[in-house]
């Protein structure tokens, strides 16, 4: 492999190296987090004269519901209507907490490989 082809990828493998750093740094911003969903829920009651039974704007709610899965199984926590903007939040920083970790992990493949070379050839040096 000539010089010229070895800068340009130690020119890229550096440009990699300081995006994963720029990553990183958002690590540090990131709030509480969990993961799963919240949801608002408008139910029908089991009341057969029930104006909700008939029309879907007449329903009951809003309930809310913070829903994830453990252990393969799904788990339903009913929320308040105060709590749910917490836990939708946390929820938001989760879904970017996993974001990060894919481009972090994206980004390490080329420069492991790199590094890898470079150990080796002054290995055989």
């Amino acid at each position: 492999m000539g010089a010229p082809r070895r800068l340009q990828q130690t020119e890229t493998v550096d440009r990699y190296a300081q995006r994963f750093r720029e990553l990183k740094r958002e690590f540090q911003q990131l709030e509480y987090f969990c993961k799963g969903t919240v949801l608002k829920r408008m139910v029908k009651c089991g009341k057969a004269a029930c104006a909700c039974r008939h029309d879907p704007t007449k329903r009951h709610g809003p309930y809310f519901e913070w829903t994830y899965k453990a252990k393969g199984k799904t788990v339903n926590v009913k929320l308040t209507p105060e709590a749910a903007p917490t836990y939708r939040a946390a929820s938001q920083q989760y879904r970017k907490l996993k974001s990060l970790l894919n481009r972090l992990e994206r980004l390490s493949r080329p420069i492991l490989r790199h590094q890898t070379k470079l150990a080796q050839s002054v290995r055989h040096n």
